[in-house]
């Protein structure tokens, strides 16, 4: 039986008309706050507050799903984000941006944690990392996606809401014909810090907040490294969007090198890979092809390591297990790129690369030292 099942594909299909929505917001909302003529920080505060509403967000989604089951909750979560997408026509405002943002920030971590926890219930120990790939290529597709529509579209905040609530209200139909099974009874012991503490699951917890690092700072300060060394906007923006195609053009491979070769041997190489491509820019050698390696690896290092973990922990606990990989993710994904900034605000730009690949050669010694004490073989890893 095939791993992409009608229920799965129709979910694959919100997410995408979500994640394009969401991409178009998180560029256009710094830019209108700017032409409002708000100050530097307070912009910040208000994309904080987005990233605040993704914590929030992953703590009570497990809660949610329980409550109103999977179907529901995506709904509502929807619901939510187009209220809070609605709101931003009213007034501009730093204190109510804040508390918009903050909204959707929740509701975006909430159907993440939705549509990971589906698919992963969805899947088998040998399908859950192609499913995460498949995952993983919706979710980039639909931002690479949003950016391409800002280019078509007018980019006003009147003239654009229609459009992104009109993709919104999409995104919401493919899962009215797609039926998840509300989750049994879970254990009301379980809680994110407990599975912290599982030690079976480390390394793959580990491994989400190493992507969260890795991701987070790309994401963040490669402009900031391209635009200081000379590049224009128009060249920024086309190797932003090499890496992410890169990170693209990996996920699927990656999960069929996971079914063939097992999950410690493919996370090992992927480290490896971030390793040399990072040592490789420092150096000053060609661009393209390192940052190609460097979102083929780096953007495929999170299903991975979920997959991992999510093996680790039974049924009735992966959506506690899943919040707790998003939260991990988060947590990388606000403490690389605000120690990476410092440290390329006081010395150089090339330690973005210098703390992407000491974080990668740190998870590679952990997966050396630690990955031989798991209990299932190599072939199951």
């Amino acid at each position: 039986m095939s791993a992409f099942s009608r229920p799965v594909l129709l979910l694959l299909a919100g997410l995408l008309l979500f994640t394009t929505s969401m991409a178009v917001l998180n560029t256009l909302v710094p830019l209108w706050l700017i032409h409002e003529s708000l100050t530097t920080w307070q912009v910040g505060i208000v994309g904080s507050s987005y990233f605040g509403g993704n914590l929030l967000g992953t703590l009570v989604a497990g809660f949610c799903i329980s409550t109103l089951g999977f179907n529901r909750t995506y709904y509502y979560s929807c619901a939510l984000f187009i209220a809070a997408t609605l709101l931003l026509g009213v007034s501009v405002g730093f204190v109510s941006w804040s508390l918009w943002r903050l909204l959707a920030g929740v509701a975006c971590a909430v159907i993440w944690v939705v549509v990971e926890s589906a698919l992963l219930r969805s899947g088998t120990i040998k399908t859950r990392g192609l499913l995460l790939a498949a995952y993983m290529v919706i979710y980039y597709a639909g931002t690479l996606i949003g950016q391409l529509l800002l280019g078509v579209v007018p980019t006003n905040l009147s003239d654009i809401l229609p459009w992104v609530i009109g993709l919104l209200l999409l995104a919401v139909l493919p899962l009215l014909f797609a039926r998840f099974p509300k989750p049994e009874h879970a254990d009301k012991k379980l809680s994110v810090w407990l599975m912290c503490r599982r030690r079976d699951a480390r390394l793959g917890i580990v491994g989400c907040i190493i992507s969260g690092v890795v991701i987070g700072s790309l994401y963040g300060l490669l402009p900031i490294y391209l635009s200081h060394a000379g590049y224009r906007d128009a060249d920024v923006g086309s190797w932003i969007t090499l890496m992410v195609g890169a990170g693209i053009v990996g996920q699927l491979p990656a999960g069929k090198l996971v079914e063939r070769y097992g999950r410690v041997f493919v996370l090992r190489i992927q480290v490896f890979a971030i390793i040399v491509s990072s040592m490789v820019i420092i150096s000053g050698y060609p661009l393209a092809p390192a940052l190609f390696i460097l979102g083929f690896s780096g953007f495929t290092l999170y299903p991975v390591a979920m997959a991992w973990a999510c093996e680790k922990v039974d049924t009735s606990e992966l959506i506690t297990m899943n919040q707790t990989l998003l939260l991990s993710y988060t947590v990388g994904s606000l403490a690389g790129p605000a120690l990476t900034a410092t440290l390329m605000q006081h010395y150089s730009d090339r330690l973005l690369f210098v703390v992407i690949a000491v974080a990668a050669a740190i998870f590679l010694i952990m997966l050396f030292n630690r990955a031989q004490h798991h209990r299932n073989p190599l072939a199951m890893q």
